[in-house]
């Protein structure tokens, strides 16, 4: 097997344009957004509209190609974009002039010679569809909207039974904004049915609340008060829950073109619960169709399956009661239905392509978001915390980049780099949950002598999400030296892993394993390197960062670095591909787990259309990157300013 070096490709077209599918699909998400309430309003009366966390919408861009790690890993880069804004069509092109591309993150080897063509990915969001792969290795799918059947299930009737001042009144109650301490409602047909009905809809709408009935005036009035406190929205009533049901209602969850996190915080704000009693196996990429497995404590099938009429780009099936949560890594990996449309290539290269894929595989790289899209990579935080220069970590995050953000964000840092005021930077932040306004708000709150405490006010996934990148960067760049140096055999001194260990290849052993056999180290205390050059590599590419291998354990303890090992070469499993004909840039060249319950057919293919597209389906463990896997087929660079440099004008 050999090896083809990125320098040698030529990237040969540029990506096309899909008016429906770039700017006018942007400007229907925001006005789908504010339409919420409307919705709700008139199809869930009783369920609370409530826009989800301000995210960034880079991954919206059209004709990028995205990321799709699916795995525990990915927990890492979620509320990564921090820096990245909206921008204006025009500043999208001048924002990623200054973003990264392969090289500057290591990824710059191919494990096979055939010429590359072109493709467009993710030329609609619906091109991408990936379903989880559950701990019991069945692929998870969404076939079922019926909801199992519980004698103690409230009755229907608990969703339209308040009226909107009511419910406006009991929000603001539940969440302590309100001076009362409780809250009356006048019970106009006096029938214990009636009462029954309204005790239900309030203890079932607003955790936390209990109520009692009160005569008042010759009138009965159901009194809802605070029972437990604040706590009580996190830890959802034990007491009304049937001790013969599972605490856990389990559910699959079909999205469309949102990440997992704007899902669950979405669905938590309709619910009115915290976003901590849902738990998941691993997080989904924005841009695209995902379908996963998610578990919510105590909340019943009834209720969720009543948010199908209230939310768009979700639906919510396949209800089960179970004992326990889901846990981060528990999956077995997704499956991707990739459509690489108006692709150049001949059908002798597709096929030569996709072969290769399927028999030697790609270069298990860590793929381009990982690290960011602005001019300040992530790896680059994660250096300085590692080195301990807390000065740097707070420039890094706070001072202007060049490029377009949003607004606010520009003035922001302008407010930083002139007064250096944390309080007058975080006025300038009309959303405060971003990177930039928690490390404000904890200089704010602890002071610029005081940065480690400041920054440990940012989630703690997002802090270690600097330093894994830093990790991630230093994997993809040895890995390239190592397949520069001795190419695609296993070599004496190279790593496998024996039982969970990893040992070292004997030189009598050498003939005994495959590329696919090695891996390589992510830096760290806890793990061995290999006897070669590389050994050697990466001792030279820490000490150039003024780190010492040999002393990864940092002060802090959630920033040791403990390492791990990733396998060089991935296979992957279920490959299958087809060509297809079409005429229409705009229809659906597959139908979805949604298609199939709604009864839509598939679209009709032209037998000889204009354009061609390839539709590939595979399936990858965890921490594995579908990106990479791509990039093989199609021989091109995956980062956004290269994309982008092909296609300035994606958004005019």
């Amino acid at each position: 097997m050999e090896m083809m070096e990125t320098d040698n490709i030529h990237l040969k077209r540029p990506l096309s344009e899909d008016k429906e599918d770039s700017a006018d699909e942007i400007k229907r998400q925001k006005v789908s957004e504010d339409q919420l309430q409307e919705k709700v309003n008139s199809d869930c009366k009783t369920e609370a509209a409530a826009e989800g966390p301000v995210n960034p919408v880079l991954e919206d861009s059209k004709n990028v190609m995205v990321l799709n790690e699916e795995s525990e890993d990915q927990q890492d880069e979620e509320e990564i974009g921090e820096s990245v804004g909206e921008g204006e069509p025009e500043s999208f092109a001048d924002m990623m002039k200054h973003g990264l591309t392969e090289l500057d993150v290591g990824i710059t080897k191919f494990v096979s010679t055939y010429k590359g063509f072109s493709g467009i990915l993710k030329e609609r969001y619906s091109d991408f569809v990936v379903h989880e792969i559950g701990k019991d290795g069945h692929t998870v799918h969404l076939d079922d909207f019926s909801v199992p059947v519980d004698e103690e299930d409230p009755l229907e009737e608990i969703f339209t039974v308040l009226s909107a001042e009511d419910k406006q009144r009991l929000e603001e109650l539940q969440l302590f904004k309100n001076k009362e301490g409780s809250v009356s409602i006048e019970v106009i047909e006096d029938t214990k049915e009636k009462r029954t009905v309204i005790h239900q809809a309030v203890k079932s709408l607003f955790p936390g609340l209990e109520t009692k009935t009160e005569d008042c005036d010759g009138k009965k009035y159901i009194v809802a008060y605070h029972a437990a406190g604040k706590k009580a929205l996190a830890n959802p009533r034990k007491h009304s829950w049937p001790k013969s049901r599972g605490s856990y209602c389990h559910f699959v969850l079909y999205k469309e073109n949102k990440d997992t996190m704007d899902a669950i915080n979405m669905l938590s704000k309709f619910l009115r619960v915290k976003p901590n009693i849902f738990s998941y196996m691993g997080t989904k990429d924005k841009r695209a169709i995902t379908v996963q497995e998610i578990a919510v404590l105590r909340i019943t099938a009834q209720r969720l399956a009543h948010l199908n009429k209230c939310l768009m780009n979700f639906k919510l099936g396949n209800f089960s009661y179970k004992n326990h949560p889901l846990k981060l890594g528990e999956l077995q990996g997704n499956h991707f239905t990739v459509v690489l449309r108006n692709i150049t290539g001949t059908d002798e290269q597709v096929q030569h392509a996709m072969q290769s894929l399927r028999e030697i595989g790609f270069i298990n790289y860590y793929g381009m978001q990982r690290f960011g899209t602005t001019a300040i990579p992530t790896y680059q935080v994660g250096r300085a915390i590692l080195q301990n220069n807390w000065n740097e970590v707070v420039d890094l995050i706070l001072k202007p980049r060049p490029g377009a953000e949003k607004g606010y964000l520009v003035k922001c840092r302008e407010e930083w780099a002139k007064t250096k005021d944390p309080a007058a930077a975080l006025r300038k932040l009309p959303v405060k949950r971003c990177v930039e306004g928690q490390l404000l708000r904890g200089l704010s709150k602890y002071g610029l002598k005081n940065i480690v405490s400041a920054f440990g006010i940012i989630p703690r996934n997002n802090r270690l999400m600097y330093i894994h990148s830093y990790q991630s960067y230093v994997w993809n760049n040895m890995v390239s030296k190592r397949i520069e140096e001795y190419g695609l055999k296993a070599v004496p001194g190279d790593l496998v892993l024996k039982g969970g260990t990893a040992t070292y290849i004997e030189e009598s052993e050498a003939d005994n394993y495959t590329i696919h056999d090695i891996v390589m180290p992510l830096p760290g205390f806890d793990v061995i390197y290999p006897k070669h050059k590389i050994g050697e590599a990466y001792k030279e590419i820490l000490a150039a960062d003024n780190l010492d291998i040999n002393n990864m354990k940092h002060k802090i303890r959630d920033y040791s670095l403990s390492g791990a090992y990733r396998k060089v070469i991935i296979r992957p499993q279920h490959v299958s591909w087809e060509l297809v004909a079409y005429d229409d840039p705009k229809i659906p060249l597959f139908t979805t787990d949604l298609d199939k319950m709604e009864g839509k057919t598939p679209a009709v293919l032209a037998t000889e259309g204009k354009y061609k597209a390839l539709k590939m389906d595979f399936s990858l463990p965890p921490s594995t990157y579908a990106t990479m896997a791509i990039r093989e087929v199609l021989k091109m660079d995956t980062s956004i300013k290269k994309q982008t440099q092909l296609n300035t004008i994606w958004l005019r």
